[in-house]
């Protein structure tokens, strides 16, 4: 059975071409849906064979859902612009008998780099990516890109995440995921006490060095554990404000 595979993009000249030539390996259609992006993402695309679909960003999962009914097959790989199939995915899906398949979706052990640093500390990851739409398929709510299903396989393969550059640029793109994370979860009906910031920064970094073992993984380990803390911490401390202060929009 044959697979579309699906990319979500806003500017990812830099990555768009790799991440379409990846799944080109197995998938006999692309569609990136793209957040209206200023730079050449969509030309480069179209110009590699794929089928560009512009989509103002609704949010992870609802993003990544809206490419179902432009599919012209059942089977979806949904890949970031900087993720790519490992060697052992690409062999381990052209495997997979999709036609007479008892699941409805087939997870990835995910490695994630920062620069060139593996951090052991996230892996493996799992996510599920490889999924029958007539079965199951993304999350509509905002924040919650998952697929929705039980009914899954775990396979002995890998999916690469080149998430950040640098520490700079994840440190960076931590303090927007902060910001989305804590307006979020207030428009979601939660809230937050005065403890709340204090309470979940440490049991954040508890988490990290001492139950996944960060402390034991190197410079990296360390790195990553004190920003997945200071990530926790300062989410309450906004939702907090808000809750207090208000919100500008316009700041």
């Amino acid at each position: 059975m044959k697979i579309t595979a699906n990319i979500i993009t806003l500017n990812e000249e830099k990555n768009i071409k790799d991440v379409i030539l990846n799944v080109q390996q197995i998938c006999d259609e692309v569609i990136v849906i793209d957040s209206l992006s200023s730079d050449k993402t969509c030309e480069i695309a179209e110009s590699l064979g794929a089928i560009v679909i512009k989509q103002a960003y609704l949010g992870d999962g609802p993003q990544k859902a809206f490419v179902a009914p432009f599919t012209k097959y059942n089977w979806i790989l949904s890949i970031d612009a900087d993720e790519r199939l490992d060697e052992d995915a690409i062999k381990a899906i052209k495997k997979i008998d999709l036609e007479s398949t008892s699941f409805d979706a087939y997870s990835f052990a995910r490695k994630t780099y920062v620069g060139k640093n593996l951090i052991k500390l996230w892996y493996p990851d799992r996510v599920a990516r490889l999924y029958n739409k007539t079965k199951c398929g993304y999350s509509t709510k905002k924040g919650h890109a998952r697929v929705e299903t039980q009914n899954v396989c775990d396979l002995e393969a890998h999916m690469l995440h080149y998430s950040y550059r640098d520490y700079i640029q994840m440190i960076r793109t931590t303090e927007k995921f902060i910001k989305r994370g804590a307006i979020l979860a207030l428009e979601e009906g939660k809230t937050a006490t005065a403890l709340d910031p204090i309470v979940h920064g440490l049991g954040a970094l508890f988490k990290a060095l001492i139950l996944k073992g960060g402390a034991f993984h190197g410079i990296n380990g360390w790195n990553v554990s004190m920003i997945s803390a200071f990530s926790s911490y300062m989410k309450y401390a906004i939702m907090l404000d808000i809750q207090r202060n208000g919100y500008d929009e316009s700041k």
